[in-house]
């Protein structure tokens, strides 16, 4: 079996990281893109549309490659809850999490630009979605804190890494690990048997 090189439309370290740990050939092209929320989207909606636009942006500089997009937010009581802007948002974050349960959500869109010298082009692209639950423990104001100051928050949706010092406070998580983390790598599998005409 023979995994298809990519295009990862991502500058994510953490999304590097999971492709290289399961073996899969890529380089990195990230897309600059406006991720503002439309009026009315839905969480779901809105990290599937990301992933697409990030794919697609990336892909129009490429033909006959497979280009990878992905777009991961936490999601608590309907709202999402991003990247935070500074220190003091990413413990604000950490306090809405603290004691309850989350949802991390992962938009993920495969775009491919067909070679052809005759006609214009037909974009195939496949999108799908991850969720996953996670549960928080109590959090302390110190604790509170030390994870706002050590666990580097500030690239990260929720402000914080699941693989890193928050694993001190996750007591559960429901789901596919590798999601929290930034990349569910199954559904890339999935998608890209989809594109095939695997699937």
């Amino acid at each position: 079996m023979e995994l298809p090189k990519l295009i990862l439309a991502s500058g994510s370290p953490r999304r590097s990281e999971i492709l290289t740990s399961v073996g899969w050939e890529f380089t990195k092209d990230s897309a600059d893109i406006d991720e503002t929320e439309l009026s009315g989207e839905s969480p779901e909606d809105y990290v599937q549309r990301l992933a697409h636009e990030k794919a697609s942006a990336v892909a129009q500089k490429y033909t006959d490659a497979i280009v990878l997009g992905a777009d991961t937010t936490v999601v608590i009581n309907h709202q999402i809850i991003g990247k935070p802007v500074d220190l003091t948002d990413a413990k604000r974050m950490l306090k809405m999490l603290s004691g309850n349960w989350h949802e991390v959500l992962t938009g993920v869109a495969l775009v491919k630009i067909p070679d052809s010298k005759f006609q214009i082009p037909n974009p195939q692209s496949v999108v799908g979605i991850q969720s996953t639950r996670v549960k928080f423990a109590e959090m302390s104001e110190k604790e509170i804190e030390f994870l706002a100051e050590k666990g580097d928050p500030l690239d990260k949706a929720g402000a914080y890494a699941v693989q890193a010092q928050a694993a001190l406070f996750i007591e559960g998580i429901e789901g596919d690990y590798w999601n929290v983390v930034g990349l569910p790598v199954s559904l890339v599998y999935g998608l890209i048997k989809q594109l095939s005409g695997n699937g």
